[in-house]
Order: structure tokens, then C-alpha cells, then sequence
């Protein structure tokens, strides 16, 4: 059989020579295109990331319309149910339609994307300091943020901030591996690295993309300390390119958690999003819920979440009157039998 593959591989090539072929016009547009970004003022590479936004939601502005009407025209005290389901089969239609729109305007994006991305980190390595004109996120961010500061119409983000209680200085840039490893990602393949080899780097590449869309991106890490590093560590790279960040974490309350996952990046663990998705489940109103469906998630350490840690399955239970009532009754009856009753 060893023969026969090895034959078959000369033939056809291997699985990674496969993939390899099919990245590797991507990673090529991405570095074409890199030039130009690299040119750009930081005013104006800011202002890209959100022509790129913009190119999505006009794409999808048309299809969110007709679904606002066709749920405002279901939700009226009239409407019956043969309307009602004639129209939330629609939105169904729709939704989907949304999501295919948008995978395609993300595969069309992708090089000015990850072009971005690696010059963002490019611009914090090489600058202690960077200046932009203020924007009212920049001066949010600053009231709680360490690494930017205002000063006149002037925001200063800094290149050394607080991550996991240390603090660290930027010294990072995606390397071609790096975007290769991104562009296999954004495919929803599985990329292994070694430590060291920068995955935390790689997954910024796909997470800013996704976000681009404003439809949530979720980063699965396995404990609290590395979701709230990560969070820290690679936030700031989305912030200057105006993008929100939130954490989940144990111990937050239902208001905490609806904030965390509005951002346009959550981290949190595998266990947190697993149980506030049973808790939604739970809830008797769409107001109660703090997840916001979802649309795009990265495992980190995919072989630990998905196969070690998926051997505990995740169990909730509420309380219910019913069942106790039922028990207790139960447990009368049990109390009242004798010795013959067991035979």
C-alpha cells in the first residue's frame, strides 16, 4: 500500500502541495498589494478598513431591509399565522443569501485585508508612537486603555501597553508563512503550528477580516488568563483599526456578557460560550439573550477544546416546580411502603 501512495503522490502530489498551489495565488495578491497600503498615511490606512466595511454592508444593505419589513409585517397585531411563516421562511432565505454576499466580498477583500493587518503590526513595531486624528472611539478607548492617549484632535497610541498583567512591546510582523497560515484559517482548515511559530499573530489576519463584516467574531482559547491576554495582547491592533474588543470570562453578569459579545471580537473560553449558549436556550425572551447568534469563530488549541475537553460534555439544568412537586410526592409514597412491597 506505502508503494502504491508513494506512486499516487509523485503523480499527483501530495495534500499540502494541493493547498499549497490553491494559497498561493492569494499570498501573492497579498503581497502585490502590500505597496500600496505600506504608502498609506495612518489617517488613511484607518480610513480603508472602513471603505472595506462600508463595501460589505452595501452589499447586504438591500437584503437587510426587506428582512426588517418582512419581520416588522410578521409582528403585527393582524398577522396571521399562515403570514407569519410565509415570511420568517423568507428571512430565512434571505439570512443565508446575507451570508454567501458576504463570504464573497471577503474572499474579494482578503489581500487588502491581511495587507492591512500586517502593516498595522509593521507601523507598531518600527513607530514608539503613533499619531492619528481622534475619532470618538479613540477617545472612549482612551478612558480605560493604557496605550492611547488624546491630546488636542490628536490620537497617540502607543507601541508597549498591559497584557496579562505584564507589559509587552510590540515587536511582530506577519511573515508569508503567517498569511498562509491565515488564508488556511479564513478556509476553516485546521493550521498546526508549533509554539513559537506566532499562531496568536496568525489569527489576527482571519478575526480582522471576519470582523470587517460587523457580524461578530468569537476566539476560543482553553482558560480565562489566555482569553484575557489575547484580548490585551492583540486587541490594540483591532482598536486602531476601530474595532471593538470584549472578553468573556467566569464571574460576569448577564449585562457583562451581552456587552462582551456585541464587540466585533469576543474571547472567551470554549466552557463560557458553551454555557451561555445553554443559558440562552433557557430564556423566555429575545431581550434575555446575551449571545447574538453566530457567525465566525478560531479555536486555539483545536485538538485540546474539540477532543480532550469535548470528552466532558457541557450539562445545564433550571429549576422547575414541576419536577420537585413530582419528587416529593414520589418520595411520600416510597416512605409508606413496607417490607412485602419490595418482593
Amino acid at each position: 500500500m506505502s508503494i502504491i501512495n508513494s506512486v499516487l503522490t509523485k503523480i499527483f502530489g501530495s495534500k499540502s502541495e494541493k493547498d499549497m498551489k490553491e494559497i498561493a495565488p492569494i499570498l501573492e495578491k497579498i503581497k502585490s498589494v502590500y505597496p500600496s497600503i505600506e504608502k498609506l498615511s495612518n489617517d488613511e490606512l484607518r480610513a480603508y478598513t472602513e471603505r472595506l466595511k462600508q463595501k460589505i454592508r452595501d452589499a447586504i444593505s438591500g437584503d437587510e431591509a426587506e428582512i426588517a419589513e418582512l419581520k416588522k409585517a410578521a409582528e403585527a397585531a393582524d398577522a396571521t399565522m399562515a403570514l407569519k411563516e410565509k415570511n420568517f421562511k423568507e428571512v430565512d432565505r434571505l439570512e443565508k443569501e446575507i451570508s454567501e454576499k458576504v463570504e464573497a466580498c471577503l474572499t474579494e477583500i482578503l489581500p487588502e485585508a491581511f495587507a492591512i493587518m500586517k502593516d498595522t503590526a509593521r507601523r507598531f513595531k518600527e513607530n514608539e508612537r503613533i499619531e492619528v486624528t481622534a475619532t470618538d472611539f479613540d477617545r472612549e478607548l482612551a478612558v480605560t486603555k493604557d496605550f492611547v492617549k488624546i491630546e488636542g484632535d490628536k490620537a497617540i497610541y502607543s507601541h508597549s501597553w498591559l497584557a496579562g498583567g505584564n507589559t509587552v512591546t510590540w515587536e511582530m510582523v506577519h511573515y508569508d508563512v503567517q498569511l498562509i497560515g491565515g488564508v488556511v484559517l479564513h478556509q476553516g482548515k485546521i493550521a498546526e503550528m508549533a509554539t513559537g511559530e506566532g499562531k496568536t499573530l496568525v489569527a489576527t489576519l482571519p478575526v480582522f477580516l471576519n470582523a470587517l463584516s460587523g457580524r461578530g467574531v468569537h476566539v476560543v482559547t482553553v482558560n480565562d488568563y489566555l482569553a484575557t491576554r489575547d484580548a490585551q495582547w492583540m486587541g490594540k491592533l483591532y482598536n486602531f483599526l476601530g474595532l471593538s474588543v470584549g472578553v468573556i470570562v467566569n464571574g460576569l453578569d448577564d449585562q457583562a456578557r451581552k456587552e462582551a459579545y456585541g464587540a466585533d471580537i469576543t474571547y472567551g473560553t470554549n466552557n463560557e460560550f458553551g454555557f451561555d449558549y445553554l443559558r440562552d436556550n433557557m430564556k423566555f425572551y429575545a431581550t434575555q439573550l446575551v449571545q447574538r447568534g453566530h457567525n465566525f469563530a478560531i479555536v486555539d488549541e483545536v485538538d485540546s477544546i474539540l477532543i480532550d475537553e469535548a470528552r466532558t460534555p457541557l450539562i445545564i439544568s433550571g429549576a422547575s416546580d414541576e419536577s420537585v412537586g413530582m419528587y416529593r410526592a414520589m418520595d411520600q409514597i416510597v416512605r409508606q411502603l413496607g417490607p412485602e412491597d419490595y418482593t
